[in-house]
């Protein structure tokens, strides 16, 4: 393939990029949109101050939420290259933008490599996947223990069962956690299957970080999950102030732990993110249309702006760079 061949094949990939991204967007709002309408009417009984307050709180916090993680991926990069604070920040956004119309949003991880030089792009796949599954312990982590206060509290199980659903949980959670700070056994089990062998200096990457790097990542993992938790107390707050904040988080706890183990696409999963939080949240309100306007918000403020933001930089992509 030639030179001008490559970059007209580069620019093919990125407009095609765009055209997906607002496609979806596009085809999300410009229909009817009930949840965006009952968010307006719950807004409209309360004082413009105190939504203006709220929703440019929960957007510093967004903003805050993707600068951690963009801290997060330099730091897990640095095994490969090292790269700065923005090229950090634009590589997330970015792979946002891949994120929105690919499923379980393996696309982010495209999005972001590709901010890598040519060579290192495939091991930043796996170095991303040790980011990853930081998060998904702490999720799990928290998620499974705040569904056992939500079974305990509003499920009629036999305490016997219970019990036993509790120990389990915690085994799980054991095993979770040992081998999230054990990443290398993986690296020594997929060694051990001869076919992948040869892709060993790609995946080899997870073994690279030791314990108190990864302590650094979790720490990173946990900042996250609690500004986004915050974001959700803060919208939910702010239509039903009712809900005592005890519940109101530990319900939230456990929605975020199921949205987690759900299949989805990030600009067609609205619909089971709102079903879901609805059914949840009726053990401790029976105002559905408000927790489905939060939920709504929130996807909206987190995913799909800092996807329309992300399409800035996916014209600086290098589809074929060669450097090293």
């Amino acid at each position: 393939m030639t030179a001008s061949a490559k970059k007209i094949f580069s620019h093919l990939i990125k407009a095609t990029i765009l055209v997906l991204a607002f496609l979806f967007i596009y085809n999300k709002f410009s229909g009817k949109n009930e949840s965006l309408k009952q968010f307006e009417s719950l807004t409209a009984v309360i004082s413009t101050g105190r939504v203006i307050y709220t929703l440019s709180a929960v957007v510093l916090l967004m903003v805050l939420n993707w600068f951690l993680e963009s801290l997060k991926w330099q730091y897990l990069a640095k095994k490969l290259t090292a790269i700065s604070v923005w090229v950090a920040v634009e590589a997330v956004f970015c792979g946002l933008t891949w994120a929105i119309f690919t499923p379980n949003r393996i696309g982010e991880y495209g999005g972001r490599v590709m901010f890598l030089p040519n060579r290192k792009r495939i091991h930043g796949v796996f170095a991303m996947a040790v980011g990853a599954f930081a998060q998904n312990v702490i999720t799990n982590l928290v998620g499974i223990l705040a569904s056992l206060w939500f079974i305990y509290h509003f499920l009629p199980v036999n305490m016997w069962l219970y019990l036993g659903i509790v120990a389990l949980s915690l085994v799980f959670l054991g095993l979770f956690l040992l081998f999230y700070f054990n990443i290398s056994w993986l690296v020594t089990w997929l060694n051990r299957i001869k076919f992948l062998r040869k892709y060993n200096r790609f995946f080899d990457i997870m073994g690279r970080y030791n314990t108190n790097e990864l302590w650094v990542v979790f720490g990173y993992s946990l900042a996250r999950f609690f500004v986004f938790s915050l974001q959700y107390y803060l919208v939910i707050h702010l239509l039903l102030p009712g809900i005592p904040f005890y519940s109101m988080m530990m319900t939230v706890f456990v929605f975020l732990f199921i949205q987690s183990a759900m299949p989805s696409l990030d600009l067609l999963d609205i619909g089971v993110r709102s079903f879901t939080a609805m059914h949840l949240f009726l053990y401790v309100t029976n105002q559905q249309i408000a927790i489905i306007a939060a939920v709504s918000s929130i996807w909206l403020i987190n995913l799909i702006i800092p996807a329309i933001i992300g399409s800035v930089f996916v014209f600086k992509l290098k589809f074929f760079d060669r450097t090293a």
